[in-house]
């Protein structure tokens, strides 16, 4: 029999959830209500003079070609980010899921990069890839290769996505690992048996069972590239050279608080809410119906 939480009080299981429900209201709902009411605002840098300009703000956006190009980065770089984190992760899961010596260190090795904050993760790699002074540009000199993401927008974007990426590939490791640690033995052995070779067994057998977990990772890693990406980006390029490397986030940051453009910023924050919703509303219409449960 299952046994059933019975409360003394009825105001309990309410006390219980109300930490969670502050934190929820205060540091989500509550700064999403004032960037939407903000971007309604045209309010100078001080703060002193305030006018009700209803939808100006966002016509302006609109009318801004850069605006455009930032988006089309956003897209591009969270594509490339999820890609690449999502592949080399469920790689490094198949390979920590064998059983060999040691695995249970080398699982905790590959863990470890998750516990790195994304400024760190920025300084790391700006050591590594400087122009001047990282020690992976001198092999690239070496070979030939004219790395200078101080003035290439094109390196400097790559380099962002390669140290994203980096930074998230140990999430993602940690779940598809759980994921395959569910995976039933029997039914890799049943078609092992049938005379599947390990590729097809891997394809037609591991990855649809693994559909759930690359679904939810999927949606955390959209989700990853459009916001937590701020850091690294803040760290290494600062949106440059030439705002190669300015996404979304980045101009909120950029124009609000440089800027001193308060109703832009707030306008721009709250367009890229709704594209986020937007597209976790599509994955969870269209994506979500080849999942297999």
């Amino acid at each position: 029999m299952q046994k059933q939480a019975i409360f003394q009080s009825k105001l309990l299981p309410y006390a219980l959830v109300a930490p969670q429900l502050a934190i929820v209201l205060i540091f989500f709902y509550w700064p999403a209500v004032q960037a939407v009411i903000q971007s309604f605002l045209l309010q100078d840098a001080f703060g002193l003079s305030t006018s009700f300009v209803w939808f100006e703000n966002y016509l302006e956006l609109f009318k801004e070609p850069a605006y455009f190009a930032a988006i089309a980065r956003t897209f591009a770089f969270s594509f490339a980010i999820a890609v690449s984190s999502l592949s080399f992760a469920l790689l490094l899961a198949v390979m920590a899921d064998r059983p060999l010596r040691g695995s249970t260190l080398y699982r905790t090795l590959l863990i470890w990069p998750y516990a790195v904050a994304p400024p760190v993760v920025g300084v790391l790699w700006v050591f590594m890839l400087h122009p001047s002074l990282g020690v992976l540009s001198r092999y690239l000199r070496a070979m030939g290769v004219d790395w200078n993401p101080l003035l290439d927008g094109n390196q400097a974007a790559a380099l962002i996505i390669l140290a994203a990426a980096w930074k998230q590939i140990s999430y993602n490791f940690l779940f598809f690992l759980a994921g395959l640690q569910s995976i039933p033995k029997s039914v890799i052995e049943a078609a092992a048996i049938d005379g599947a070779r390990p590729m097809r067994r891997f394809w037609t057998v591991i990855f649809p069972l693994l559909s759930p977990t690359i679904f939810f990772l999927l949606v955390i890693n959209i989700v990853y590239a459009f916001f937590d990406t701020f850091g690294i980006i803040d760290t290494m390029t600062r949106g440059g050279p030439g705002k190669a490397t300015e996404t979304l986030v980045y101009k909120v940051y950029t124009d609000g608080l440089l800027g001193g453009n308060l109703g832009s910023s707030a306008a721009q924050s709250v367009i890229l809410m709704v594209i986020v919703i937007v597209l976790t509303g599509i994955q969870f219409r269209f994506v979500e119906r080849k999942v297999t449960y």
